[in-house]
C-alpha cells in the first residue's frame, strides 16, 4: 500500500514525509483493519514532523484524524462488520486498569497508545486501530467533512468543556482559529456563549465572523468587556498571558495543545482573584461520543481543504504558514 513515511524529523519546508510502498498491515485480536478515505493533517503531526515531540517509533506513519470503511476484523472483534464506516483518533489504545482509567481518565492512562505516534497513523491507505476505540460516524458527514472531527473536533471540545464547566453562558474567547477553534466556536455558540476570536490570519478572522464570532481581533488586543472563559489553540506560550490580562475574576483559561513555546514569567496579578489555568491532553471516549453528538445535532460544518496523499508535506507547510481555512484533509 502506499504511505507517508517519517524517517528522520525535520522542517517542513525540507518535505520529510516520504511516500512509500509498505506492506499493508493485518488486524491482530482485537483489532480492526481500516480502508482510509481522509485523514485530517493536525498541529500534532507538525510537531512530530519537525521534532517538538519525540519520535516513539521509527519509522513511522503519522495521521490520526481517520475516516475510511472496515475491510477486516481481526479475531474476537464483535458489534462490528466489514465496511461499516468509522473513526479513528488520537486515542490507539488505554489499557482500562490504571489509576486514571479507573477514574474514567483513559486520556491520561499511564500506558496509552496514540495513533500516529506509537502506532502508524492514517497518512496511508490502510491503518489498523482497537475495535473499541473505533467511532461510527454520523451519515450527514462526508468523508472529509467527518476527519477534523476526530481530533480538532474531540480534543477541541475538551478544551471547551474544561474551560466552560459550571460556568453560565457568557463570554468567551478562543485564541487562534484554525481546525480546532472553528468547530469550538460552534458548539459554544450553540451553548449560549458569546465569542470573541483573536487570530492574526486574514482569512481566519472572515471565517471567525461567518461563524457568529461578536468581536475579532489579535491576541494582544482587549475584547470590549472581560472573558468569563478562554481557550488557546495556536501552541503559542506567549498568548498566555495575554489571554489572562482579557479574562474577568474568576475567569478560566485552557490550553489545548499538546504542545506549546515557554510561557514567558507572570506577574502574580494576572492570576489573582482566582483565575484558572488548565493545560489539556488528549481525550476520552466519552468526549469523542459527545462531540460526535453534538456535530449531528447543531450540525456542525467542518471547513476543509482537501490535499492528495502525496501533498501531505504542502498542507503542513500551509499549517505551518497559518494559510489555512479551517482543516487540511488528505484523500485517499
Amino acid at each position: 500500500m502506499r504511505a507517508l513515511v517519517l524517517e528522520r524529523q525535520a522542517p517542513v519546508e525540507e518535505r520529510p514525509l516520504l511516500l512509500r510502498e509498505v506492506p499493508a498491515p493485518e488486524p491482530g485480536p482485537g483489532e480492526v483493519l481500516v480502508e482510509v478515505s481522509a485523514c485530517g493533517v493536525c498541529h500534532t503531526d507538525l510537531h512530530l514532523v519537525e521534532g517538538d515531540l519525540p519520535m516513539h517509533k521509527s519509522p513511522v506513519i503519522p495521521g490520526h484524524q481517520v475516516v475510511g470503511r472496515l475491510k477486516a476484523l481481526g479475531r474476537g472483534v464483535r458489534g462490528l462488520s466489514v465496511g461499516d464506516r468509522v473513526g479513528v483518533a488520537w486515542l490507539h489504545w488505554a489499557c482500562g486498569k490504571c489509576r486514571f482509567c479507573r477514574r474514567g481518565l483513559e486520556n491520561l492512562c499511564e500506558n496509552a497508545l496514540f495513533t500516529g505516534w506509537d502506532v502508524d497513523g492514517g497518512f496511508a491507505q490502510e491503518a489498523v486501530a482497537r475495535a473499541e476505540f473505533v467511532y461510527p460516524i454520523p451519515h450527514r458527514f462526508p468523508d472529509a467533512k467527518a476527519a477534523p472531527l476526530l481530533c480538532a473536533g474531540i480534543v477541541g471540545y475538551r478544551a471547551l468543556k474544561l474551560a466552560i464547566c459550571d460556568k453560565e453562558p457568557g463570554r468567551l474567547g478562543l485564541y487562534g482559529f484554525g481546525a480546532s477553534a472553528h468547530i469550538a466556536i460552534q458548539i459554544a455558540r450553540h451553548l449560549g456563549w458569546e465569542v470573541y476570536v483573536f487570530t492574526r490570519s486574514p482569512q481566519n478572522k472572515a471565517l471567525a465572523r461567518e461563524l457568529g464570532a461578536v468581536w475579532v481581533g489579535e491576541a494582544q488586543d482587549r475584547p470590549p468587556k472581560p472573558l468569563e472563559a478562554a481557550v488557546i489553540y495556536a501552541p503559542a506560550g506567549w498568548i498566555v498571558p495575554e489571554a489572562l490580562r482579557s479574562l474577568d475574576k474568576g475567569g478560566r483559561l485552557s490550553l489545548a495543545g499538546i504542545h506549546m513555546t515557554p510561557i514567558p514569567e507572570l506577574p502574580y496579578g494576572l492570576l489573582y482573584h482566582e483565575r484558572e489555568v488548565r493545560s489539556v491532553a488528549n481525550a476520552t471516549g466519552q468526549d469523542a461520543q459527545e462531540l460526535l453528538r453534538y456535530a449531528a445535532e447543531i450540525p456542525i460544518e467542518p471547513e476543509v481543504q482537501t490535499f492528495p496523499l502525496d501533498a501531505a508535506n504542502d498542507a503542513l507547510q500551509m499549517l505551518k504558514g497559518r494559510r489555512l481555512r479551517g482543516a487540511a484533509v488528505l484523500v485517499t
